[in-house]
């Protein structure tokens, strides 16, 4: 009677320590597929905040001073640039990198080759050149994208 019992309790041992063990494997996996998708949210909630500086743009219009402000505030970015059209300049100014804008073309939104900085800020704000943005016109403000969904630019026209 004393085996049996011995060996009652050494079944039961092994049947719980199964038992345990497939438990934590379980909680395991969970825990893991948790993970992932804390992962993929953030991953989103990261891509929402590096574009939200972006939105105030996104096919609204805007004043002047705002156009301005625009460019102060991007004109260091890298791979990134702006064109402003105005009413006495309606081909439009680059400043920082010129993009590829064409609506059909396969690389939209990608930098031309090399680095157009032709335009500069201080001309934005002389009444006597063409690039003269007037602080309290109207633009229309569009962003720019390129294939992988990264902002590269934005364009100003005015209205």
């Amino acid at each position: 009677m004393n085996n049996a019992s011995t060996a009652l309790k050494v079944a039961a041992g092994i049947f719980l320590t199964i038992a345990l063990i497939t438990i934590v494997v379980i909680l395991f996996i969970s825990a893991q597929e948790a993970t992932k998708t804390a992962q993929n949210n953030f991953a989103d909630i990261q891509t929402e905040l590096s574009q939200a500086s972006f939105t105030v743009y996104d096919g609204t219009t805007i004043s002047g001073s705002q156009v301005t402000n625009a460019l102060r505030k991007f004109q260091g970015k890298d791979q990134f640039g702006i064109q402003i059209k105005t009413g006495k300049n309606m081909t439009g100014q680059w400043y920082g990198n010129a993009l590829n804008i064409s609506p059909d073309s396969e690389q939209y939104g990608a930098v031309n080759g090399g680095s157009d900085k032709t335009g500069k800020i201080t001309n934005t704000l002389n009444e006597k050149e063409n690039e003269y943005v007037n602080p309290s016109g109207k633009f229309k403000a569009e962003i720019v994208k390129d294939k992988s969904n990264v902002v590269r630019g934005l364009l100003f026209t005015q209205s």
